[in-house]
């Protein structure tokens, strides 16, 4: 007899289905990765996941509720199932993964299942939870193997093999000093592995060079950063006295970062940053998310309206000069949008830091000039070519125009370039968060100063002539 294929995850009410069913439950997901279980429950009511999560087996429904694609639907799973039936759940997970929950949790639900925890568990969830999410101490898991320096290499390798499946990470080892437990040597497990001589202390193998270490508070980007460069799979979290608190390990500053990086371009967007997904956020959170800046804008703008008011007079004399301000003004904001996109990266990977402002400055004014002359010559270009080609008449000044468009864009585009690129170090300096020096604030700023320099440029050329 065939034998049959297990039903396909991508149809995830199947599970739903399935779950009063161990036996055709087990098939549909003998092959499946606890990520994409994870992923089909996401699919599912909030009731159905629950039940779903209930029916498998334990040890992959830890698996499952550990995932961050979990992470927005978690809180309500575990107030459907209830304290007791959570609580074995939430003990076996990782301790950043319970920290991300109970930060979920409404505060009336968190006394209710911190409750029905374990007081070791309990106390390094509080731990954790002092801690905002965007730092080293939020993102860290107490789960980690220490020893005293004192230990022979085959102790340090008993213990490991003892404790390793209820840690995080054994891929590093902390050696402390037994009387303080600071830290004072790092050793991989692989130094462990091929250490010739067994009955070596652990602070005689491996590099002798000191730790890295962060400290709780630490910006987690900035532990990116150094995870980055060293090419580490953790590193470790010291309070003052040295002592390891916890360890940030690699996945979990990937997902950090991957949140960091999706509030940024929502920030670069002209909004607030989303905490919840997409497709999951109500309709009245996504209208508060979104309104204020649009309305802050909108108010910015307004600028715009009030300087073309200055200019009606000249905009009535020589009315072909309106038809040039949406080129302009697009042409500044697009150029302090490349400037700010720039910087904003820049600033993040910390390839320059606030003291480098005039340095920037320096590089982008003439960058931006040399890039606004490009754009003055096609523009000039652009008004000789239509009017010699019979395509539009610009009347009997036509060059004087063309001088005009080509002269404004020129000084528009130098000051876009050298504004965008100002914006996130005055932004950073006054305690903001460069990301929200967002393209159409930037496009906004440049609009208003952008008319200013069209007109006045107009002023000095067209004068005598149709102004």
């Amino acid at each position: 007899m065939a034998h049959q294929a297990p039903p396909s995850l991508r149809t995830p009410e199947l599970l739903y289905l399935l779950h009063g069913d161990p036996q055709e439950l087990a098939m549909a997901l003998a092959e499946a990765r606890a990520a994409d279980v994870a992923e089909a429950l996401r699919s599912l009511a909030p009731d159905a996941g629950a039940k779903v999560l209930a029916a498998l087996p334990f040890d992959l429904a830890v698996q499952v509720f550990d995932e961050p694609e979990l992470t927005y639907e978690r809180c309500e799973i575990v107030r459907r199932m209830g304290e007791g039936e959570a609580a074995a759940l939430i003990e076996a997970m990782s301790a950043d993964q319970q920290a991300d929950l109970f930060r979920e949790l409404k505060e009336g639900d968190r006394p209710r299942f911190l409750a029905q925890l374990e007081p070791e568990t309990r106390r390094a969830l509080e731990l954790l939870l002092r801690f905002e999410p965007d730092t080293a101490g939020g993102i860290m898991t107490t789960e980690f193997v220490s020893m005293p320096i004192t230990w022979t290499v085959q102790q340090a390798l008993d213990h490991v093999a003892a404790v390793g499946r209820t840690k995080e990470t054994v891929y590093a080892i902390y050696c402390v000093v037994p009387d303080t437990q600071a830290l004072v040597h790092v050793i991989s497990l692989r130094d462990l592995m091929v250490a010739g001589d067994r009955a070596l202390r652990v602070d005689q193998v491996g590099s002798r060079r000191a730790p890295l270490t962060v400290r709780p508070l630490t910006d987690r980007e900035e532990v990116a950063r150094l995870i980055s460069k060293y090419n580490l799979l953790a590193v470790p979290v010291v309070d003052d006295d040295r002592r390891v608190i916890g360890i940030v390990t690699v996945d979990d500053v990937i997902d950090a970062i991957v949140r960091e990086q999706t509030e940024d371009v929502q920030k670069f967007g002209g909004m607030e940053a989303l905490d919840e997904p997409y497709t999951e956020i109500s309709f009245g959170k996504m209208i508060r998310k979104r309104a204020g800046w649009l309305c802050a804008l909108f108010v910015s703008e307004m600028l715009t309206a009030t300087a073309m008011q200055h200019f009606e007079a000249e905009i009535s004399r020589a009315v072909v000069l309106a038809m040039f301000i949406p080129l302009v003004m697009s042409s500044g904001g697009n150029s302090g949008s490349q400037a700010t996109s720039l910087i904003i990266r820049a600033l993040a990977l910390r390839e320059v830091t606030l003291r480098d402002w005039w340095r920037i400055a320096v590089r982008e004014l003439p960058t931006g000039l040399t890039l606004g002359l490009i754009l003055g010559v096609i523009g000039f270009i652009r008004i000789e070519l239509w009017q010699k080609l019979h395509l539009f008449d610009y009347g009997p000044h036509h060059s004087l125009v063309a001088l005009t468009v080509g002269g404004a864009l020129v000084g528009i585009v130098g000051f876009g370039s050298l504004a965008g690129s100002m914006l996130p170090f005055l932004l950073k300096r006054i305690g903001f968060d460069p990301a929200s020096a967002s393209a159409p604030f930037v496009a906004t700023l440049v609009d208003v100063t952008g008319l200013v320099i069209y007109f006045s440029v107009a002023l000095i050329i067209l004068r005598g002539t149709l102004l």
